[in-house]
């Protein structure tokens, strides 16, 4: 009877593994048993441990109307996790918001750049065209999703 329900416990864990495996708390237990059954967890998701370093927008000397966007972001968590979704939001002189687009990872990823997941305290640099939505754009926010 105690190993059917041991049995059943394990089960129900490994059947759940993808939303346990996101709560910090459960995370390791996951990781130990997964390690032993051979199963698998999606990766890492601390959309708050990114931090922005370096950022800028400057319109395109070679293209009329488009932003030429870089900017450098580290990842601060203490594990390895999965790239990020980029949030880009542009706004007028008057603080309205004219422009906002969500940047999937294989949207602004480098073609070279292998890995799905940034390590702990790596750095990574994007470029991203992006049409100007409006002449009077003067200020721009990225988040992390």
């Amino acid at each position: 009877m105690l190993a059917l329900i041991l049995l059943l416990s394990l089960q129900l864990l490994l059947s759940q593994r993808a939303q346990l495996a996101e709560q910090p708390r459960w995370r390791p237990a996951l990781e130990r048993v997964c390690g032993l059954l051979g199963c698998s967890l999606p990766a890492w998701r601390e959309p708050e441990a990114f931090a922005m370093v370096t950022r800028s927008v400057r319109p395109s000397p070679v293209h009329p109307g488009v932003l030429e966007i870089t900017a450098t972001f580290r990842n601060d968590a203490a594990r390895e996790q999965a790239w990020p979704v980029l949030l880009l939001s542009l706004s007028d002189i008057h603080g309205q918001t004219v422009g906002a687009r969500a940047f999937a990872p294989a949207e602004y990823r480098d073609q070279r750049t292998t890995g799905d997941t940034l390590a702990p305290g790596q750095t990574v640099t994007v470029l991203l065209d992006v049409v100007e939505p409006a002449p009077d754009t003067v200020a721009f926010s990225f988040d992390f999703r």
